[in-house]
């Protein structure tokens, strides 16, 4: 059993996981806003054992270093790996430290998200329109870049509407779709979506003027997948394009990039349903059980 298991920014648990927790630590702190600083971090992590945190507050070399009773880091998000991650776990497991991630837990939603954007844009059900007439997702050509479970999710849910869909990844996958490289899928598709592990930048000024004019590039990922300067000149110089994100997808750019006309944020994050907190909320529970039947199976 943990001594003290902190929960130390907004990592969506509800109650009911909250209470669960009870069972793994003799204590439970639960924190619901976003620490500001690495001091007020260090103190929220104090002396716990366990932590659980969200894709926010870097927990990096300094905080595990002042933290020295951990033994346990619960991240409440995908965890890809050690470069966009912000958990430091190279340090983590040279102390030591076990550090679980949870995955395919908030999909759904996002496909939901991309579908429903793109049909109004091309409709112009909302404010904006891609073209003057309404336009189907039937035999647009799309390219997916980054074919893991969203990307693979994202493409089924388009191939579904009658959209002809490729993709890039950095090694071609065991699919249905056609494998393009990167450069090729960029010049030739015109609805473009990034589906890439978090902070993963693939686009800078060489990729957008291939991109060029009339596009939709649609961001799925937590952050941006692009250089932030050639991303504004793009949009700049090519006015009939759009950039489609929800409240992930512009990170620390938000206030500087959501204001230009041709960006189309939407303030919600998109897999966070009802549905998608139950089953996040399982999967770090599951992780913690998992911890503790190691601990005695060793």
């Amino acid at each position: 059993m943990f001594k003290r298991i902190v929960a130390v920014d907004e990592t969506l648990l509800t109650e009911s996981f909250i209470e669960e927790l009870h069972k793994y630590g003799e204590e439970v702190v639960v924190y619901h806003d976003v620490p500001t600083d690495e001091k007020e971090i260090k103190r929220r992590i104090g002396d716990a054992d366990c932590l659980l945190v969200s894709f926010r507050p870097k927990i990096s070399k300094s905080v595990l270093d002042a933290c020295t009773s951990l033994r346990y880091i619960g991240m409440c998000c995908t965890l890809y790996d050690a470069q966009s991650c912000n958990v430091d776990i190279i340090e983590a497991a040279r102390k030591g430290i076990v550090v679980k991630g949870i995955k395919d837990y908030g999909d759904e939603g996002v496909v939901e998200y991309v579908i429903s954007e793109l049909v109004r844009l091309l409709h112009g059900f909302g404010e904006k329109k891609w073209c003057k007439g309404s336009s189907e997702l039937t035999r647009q050509k799309v390219g997916i870049i980054g074919m893991g479970k969203t990307g693979g999710m994202v493409a089924d849910a388009l191939n579904f509407f009658g959209a002809s869909v490729s993709y890039y990844s950095r090694t071609p996958k065991a699919t249905k779709y056609n494998y393009m490289p990167l450069n090729d899928l960029l010049k030739e598709c015109d609805i473009i979506c990034t589906c890439l592990p978090r902070n993963t930048h693939i686009l800078g000024d060489k990729e957008f003027d291939i991109i060029g004019n009339g596009k939709i590039l649609v961001n799925t990922s937590v952050g941006v997948t692009f250089d932030v300067a050639a991303f504004k000149q793009w949009l700049r110089t090519n006015p009939q394009s759009f950039y489609l994100c929800d409240a992930g997808g512009l990170g620390e750019f938000r206030d500087e990039l959501s204001a230009i006309d041709n960006v189309i944020y939407t303030p919600y994050i998109a897999g966070k349903s009802h549905q998608s907190i139950e089953r996040l909320g399982n999967k770090v529970v599951h992780n913690i059980k998992e911890y503790f039947l190691c601990k005695i199976n060793h």
